[in-house]
């Protein structure tokens, strides 16, 4: 059951906006900070991303669109039924997060890991990944704001130039740049990965100390962070249920399954704080925390998951089949 150390940073940032928030000119020099931080984050999304693998996956289109769905169609639909439950399980602020959470595009670096572990079609959980952090892109900024209303800011000119300003325009410099600093970028991965997560911790510190000062947090009780977590959970369980058997019914194989369910019923938390940043302003910190919550719960419940696909039977590869059998005749001969 891995805890992602990351998680543990994050929470640790929450702590500390907690203990000492931002306010005043430090509040003004940390959220210009933080908006400079997520168009950077964006113009690396776009740097990274390889249209021509992109292309290259463009043949398991079928594929592609079943993750799609159950990324922005499935997911969200999930998220609109869960308004029943407020107030029981969940206060308005939480659902609104709730909600958000099921509009974030699928992780990549996750699936793939878990696709891997389970002996699935990995490269069609990279292409898959890919396209889903593509759509999300202009997606998720797009359904946040006809789905949430007023929580997202609504369609609203301003909101919807923010939008463009700090997630597209950044993007689109970075795929233009692509073919001039994409080496660059490949080569210096791991370093600009720390200033991916450090640019993402900036940004929960701003938000959450935004919360503090205005005393959203006491909105939040033990018994409602217990609702959401038995919320979660449920959602969880339903969409890796759904995309294993859906895409059983679908007529795809062992491997693809594995890829559809892995790439499809995950979200990704890289690309949910930012946009979530831009999209709540001073209302983000509770928009994120289910997010965070359920990023932590996939992580552990998808190890568990890939680690028993890696030992189905319909894993072993015919090569690894023939090897006790090719020992067992050399043992033979020699004995003979």
């Amino acid at each position: 059951m891995p805890i992602d150390p990351y998680v543990l940073l994050l929470l640790g940032t929450v702590g500390l906006a907690a203990l000492l928030p931002a306010r005043g000119t430090g509040a003004d020099v940390a959220s210009g900070a933080s908006t400079g931080a997520i168009a950077f984050l964006f113009f690396l999304y776009g740097a990274r991303l390889s249209t021509r693998e992109a292309m290259d996956g463009v043949r398991h289109w079928r594929l592609h669109v079943t993750v799609l769905a159950c990324t922005f169609v499935v997911f969200p639909l999930l998220g609109l039924a869960s308004r029943g439950l407020v107030p029981v399980f969940l206060t308005d602020p939480l659902y609104q997060g709730l909600l958000f959470l099921t509009l974030v595009p699928s992780t990549i670096q996750s699936s793939i890991a878990f696709t891997s572990m389970a002996r699935g079609n990995v490269p069609a959980a990279i292409c898959a990944g890919s396209f889903s952090s593509l759509a999300g892109i202009v997606g998720t900024p797009l359904l946040a704001a006809a789905l949430l209303g007023g929580g997202a800011g609504g369609f609203s000119a301003d909101s919807l130039v923010e939008i463009v300003l700090q997630l597209l325009v950044p993007f689109a410099a970075g795929q233009l740049l692509r073919r001039w600093i994409g080496d660059f970028v490949a080569r210096h991965k791991k370093v600009l990965g720390l200033v991916d997560r450090g640019s993402i911790l900036l940004v929960v510190y701003t938000a959450f100390s935004e919360g503090m000062v205005q005393g959203i947090w006491h909105q939040v009780s033990p018994v409602r962070l217990a609702g959401l977590l038995a919320v979660e959970a449920v959602l969880l369980a339903v969409m890796l249920l759904l995309t294993w058997y859906g895409a059983k019914g679908l007529g795809f194989g062992r491997e693809d399954r594995i890829a559809i369910q892995f790439a499809g019923s995950k979200k990704s938390l890289a690309a949910g704080l930012p946009m979530a940043s831009v999209l709540f302003g001073a209302q983000a910190s509770l928009a994120v925390l289910p997010l965070m919550l359920f990023h932590q719960m996939q992580l552990m419940v998808c190890a568990v998951i890939a680690k028993r696909r890696s030992h189905d039977p319909e894993a072993v590869r015919p090569e690894e089949q023939r090897l006790p059998e090719r020992a067992a005749a050399t043992t033979g001969s020699r004995s003979g």
